[in-house]
């Protein structure tokens, strides 16, 4: 987890089991995202999915979005704001970190494609946390105080705004 994941050169079926095998773990603890490494596969792949929105009856109104980036990169930033996250690699821990509130990042799709993508918000919240993990860093890295980070209870809900 602190070492700098490899760059992916191929891509194609091992590729893609990957993914799949990190989208299944992501689910299974409701988390938002998920960087390969925290996997213990040290490649440059990130997957987030955002939930869906619903409305006050419980009905789908908007689907989540799937976001799936191979050699990640953050190339613009802009703004900033503190907010709560939490991880996996980190249990029992909450943390209050400055992130940029827009981001845009660029990378490659499971094809090796060039894609590109603008967030804001939580979503951009989450690309910054898992490119975090691609660089050896976590979440706790960035906490510039000991005030803002708390321990939880074992068995609460500890996601936080960048799932795992």
């Amino acid at each position: 987890m602190r070492q700098k994941a490899k760059r992916i050169t191929r891509f194609g079926a091992s590729l893609e089991a990957l993914v799949t095998d990190m989208l299944d773990s992501m689910h299974e603890v409701n988390g938002l995202g998920l960087a390969a490494p925290q996997l213990g596969v040290p490649l440059r792949v990130i997957v987030i999915e955002t939930p869906a929105e619903l409305d006050e009856e419980g009905n789908e109104v908007r689907p989540g979005e799937l976001y799936v980036f191979c050699n990640p990169e953050i190339v613009k930033t802009r703004g900033e704001e503190e907010d709560q996250e939490a991880c996996l690699s980190v249990p029992g821990y909450v943390g209050i970190v400055k992130r940029a509130t827009f981001v845009t990042v660029k990378g490659q799709d499971l094809k090796g494609r060039r894609i590109r993508t603008k967030a804001e918000g939580l979503l951009a919240r989450a690309f910054q946390h898992e490119i975090d993990h691609l660089n050896g860093m976590l979440y706790i890295d960035r906490v510039d105080s000991p005030e803002k980070l708390h321990r939880i209870e074992p068995g609460a809900d500890q996601e936080g705004p960048s799932g795992i």
